[in-house]
């Protein structure tokens, strides 16, 4: 069976109540991804036909984000989802096979749902499925009604059902797939019939019924992956189930979290065996980590590749590629595509920006390296600085095997310091060091005997004056 999907995400977003204009309601983020790609996760392995994603609202930046993933048409006038999915006729109408219809802004939808939704499908030869849920409280759904066979003969919203049809707990939870050729049929006997004169996509269940087709209701198993966000309060409510439903992946792969309520691990992080996740550890975009690691103390890792055997304390890292047997932290920070090597120590208040930084290597505390190349076992001291921009261009330094670089070294990029070199603590360095040479750059000191008072009593003269 030919299969497409048609995402609805062109609205506005409105109780979202967000001064941002150019944020789509698809494009909030949840765990650091936006709600539309969790959406195009569900269903993109099912789908062997065309995936279309309908954007109005903040087109522009939902087309950004879907567009390496699926073809995206305009609704350019909000009126309505049946309207909305008219913009696929185009692409779609003509097609045999049926298609998913989907909201953008339902995260919590499984690909496995879906699957046995497709199967109810099938088995039952029908011309629309509906997606039904059980909640615990129906209240402000449409009821679903059936016959004595099992099929929908109609959706009895809130507002018209009467004392027993309040009572029925099945309710529609908003995901349809339709008999292809008939859905583009039917959409063009919707009219906008209603207060607000708006092309409704719930319409066609009724304009199916009245054509004899056959309209059947697959029900979920988890209520929860029918719950859309329609604020904050609502995008906060999955958050915290996907973030459950995440980390009880991954504990029960084998991996520790110290506490899982308050642990923040995007869809697409992968953990290896045996590593054990703190408190308050924020691990998004595509991180990688390998077995046996640590990490603790509110750690950030954004597309970080981090292999085996590591301990990471209370560091915010970006974009690294890190290998094994590392110590980092706390309080380290790396931006701009860092590349450790294996056995390495970097500790506390260092910063790494755009540094290659090799096996053996050490740089303990209060360090910043920009535009940096370390080689293996160089120990780079307390304080010490690369200057590495003169406010228009950035400068490479160079550092070989087995350097040592004293406490309090200013490095004036560009500067290359050869294997076995050993810099004074307190030089600033500005040309190239020779391999096992000594460099010290810095004024001899004098001690002038008493003169502290002389300045003491200078000062406090000023002072009374003023």
């Amino acid at each position: 069976m030919k299969l497409n999907a048609i995402i609805l995400a062109a609205g506005k977003g409105t109780r979202m109540r967000s001064l941002n204009n150019e944020i789509s309601k698809v494009g909030y983020p949840l765990l650091d991804e936006p709600l539309v790609n969790y959406v195009i996760d569900s269903v993109e392995d099912l789908i062997n036909g065309e995936t279309i994603v309908v954007i109005g609202f903040g087109g522009e930046y939902t087309k950004k984000i879907v567009e390496k993933r699926a073809k995206t048409v305009w609704q350019r006038e909000q009126k309505g989802t049946g309207h909305a999915v008219m913009q696929a006729a185009p692409i779609l109408e003509k097609c045999e096979g049926s298609t998913f219809v989907l909201s953008g802004d339902v995260p919590l939808l499984r690909k496995e749902s879906l699957e046995a939704m497709i199967a109810h499908h099938k088995e039952n030869n029908a011309d629309l499925t509906i997606l039904t849920a059980k909640p615990a409280s129906n209240f402000g759904y449409g009821r679903i009604i059936r016959d004595e066979r099992g099929f929908v003969i109609k959706i009895v919203e809130q507002k018209d059902a009467n004392e027993k049809e309040k009572l029925i707990k099945e309710v529609n939870a908003g995901t349809y797939l339709f008999n292809n050729k008939k859905l583009f049929e039917q959409l063009k006997n919707l009219n906008a019939d209603n207060k607000q004169g708006e092309l409704y996509l719930t319409d066609t269940i009724s304009l199916f019924i009245k054509q004899g087709y056959k309209v059947t209701a697959y029900t979920l198993e988890d209520s929860s992956e029918m719950l859309g966000t329609n604020d904050r309060a609502q995008l906060a409510e999955a958050e915290s189930l996907m973030r459950k439903r995440i980390n009880t992946k991954h504990m029960l792969n084998g991996v520790s979290l110290e506490d899982p309520q308050n642990t923040y691990i995007g869809p697409y992080v992968e953990i290896g065996q045996d590593t054990y996740i703190g408190a308050g550890a924020h691990l998004l975009g595509k991180t990688k980590i390998g077995i046996n690691s640590r990490i603790t103390g509110s750690t950030h890792l954004e597309n970080t590749e981090v292999g085996e055997n590591n301990i990471i304390i209370s560091s915010h890292i970006v974009g690294a590629k890190i290998g094994n047997k590392n110590t980092i932290g706390p309080m380290a920070r790396m931006r701009g595509e860092c590349v450790i090597g294996n056995c390495t120590r970097i500790g506390n208040f260092v910063e790494f920006k755009n540094v290659k930084f090799a096996d053996g290597a050490k740089c303990a505390h209060l360090t910043y390296l920009g535009d940096t190349i370390v080689e293996e076992n160089a120990n780079i001291g307390c304080g010490t600085i690369t200057a590495n921009y003169d406010g228009y261009n950035k400068f490479v330094t160079h550092i070989g095997k087995n350097v040592f670089i004293g406490s309090g070294t200013t490095i004036i990029a560009p500067v290359t310091i050869k294997e076995g070199a050993f810099i004074a603590a307190g030089s600033t360095i500005n040309k190239d060091v020779g391999e096992d040479d000594f460099a010290i750059a810095r004024e001899r000191q004098i001690n002038k005997e008493k003169y502290a008072n002389v300045i003491r009593q200078r000062a406090k003269d000023i002072k009374d004056k003023k």
